[in-house]
């Protein structure tokens, strides 16, 4: 006959563990579920011709969307995002204000294109082209430029700059320029513009596999930790069974 033999602290353990898995697997199944509707809303918006940028953004409705921008861009106020590699390759993205065209005193952030980090030098930037005067690009409207983990010290905001992350109302308060509370990530240049600026940009619905992935791997560990609390149990009871 088996008896199972119950133990506070195990059990102690057993609950954690169990809460733990279930909690991780639960966030990593919303996350996978956020990227399938940013997937959704991608495959919705690439079927529709390119826009102009309403005088009005909201981009909670309006993120991800194809517009197109009528300006110039601020040539003197370059940053650079460090630590943003593509297919493998260590790089970082360009960053540069846009002033528009129909408001002046409005400008956009854009998220110009990928460069490939100097070999000998982190600070030194490859060489790329910057047109001049009023010209239209085409992208997709953002919430932000994404965020990383944030390593050592950030360096002094200034024109060109290396910076891990830029939080947009710092950009405006120090460069004195009155920032949009989003960004544009650049596809094209109308009339074939070449900057020598790579836009491969990653999706950004990207990983949803990978999230479901680990929302299995945290679901297993908490169903190990139920088994090998109710085995141990059973051994724990057989064992004095035969002792008694």
């Amino acid at each position: 006959m088996y008896h199972f033999r119950f133990r506070l602290i195990p059990f102690i353990t057993m609950l954690l563990l169990v809460a733990l898995g279930v909690s991780l697997a639960n966030w990593q199944t919303r996350r996978a579920i956020e990227k399938e509707q940013i997937e959704a809303r991608l495959r919705q918006f690439e079927q529709l011709p390119a826009v102009p940028l309403p005088s009005h953004v909201d981009i909670n409705l309006m993120e991800f969307q194809r517009v197109t921008l009528d300006g110039e861009f601020v040539r003197n106020w370059p940053i650079y995002l460090d630590n943003r590699p593509i297919q493998g390759a260590a790089g970082l993205y360009v960053l540069m204000p846009f002033k528009l065209a129909s408001k002046p005193s409005r400008v956009i952030m854009i998220m110009r294109g990928w460069l490939p980090r100097n070999a000998v030098s982190r600070t030194i930037i490859k060489d790329y082209r910057t047109p001049a005067g009023i010209i239209r690009i085409e992208g997709i409207l953002r919430a932000n430029s994404g965020h990383i983990l944030q390593l050592g010290t950030s360096a002094p905001l200034r024109p060109g700059s290396l910076q891990q992350n830029v939080d947009l109302d710092e950009f405006s308060r120090v460069s004195g320029l009155s920032v949009a509370p989003f960004v544009f990530e650049q596809t094209a240049t109308r009339m074939g513009w070449e900057d020598g600026l790579v836009r491969d940009w990653p999706r950004a619905s990207m990983g949803s596999e990978r999230h479901r992935g680990y929302a299995f791997q945290w679901l297993a560990l908490a169903g190990m930790a139920l088994f090998f609390f109710i085995v141990t149990g059973f051994k724990r009871g057989k064992k004095s069974a035969t002792t008694a």
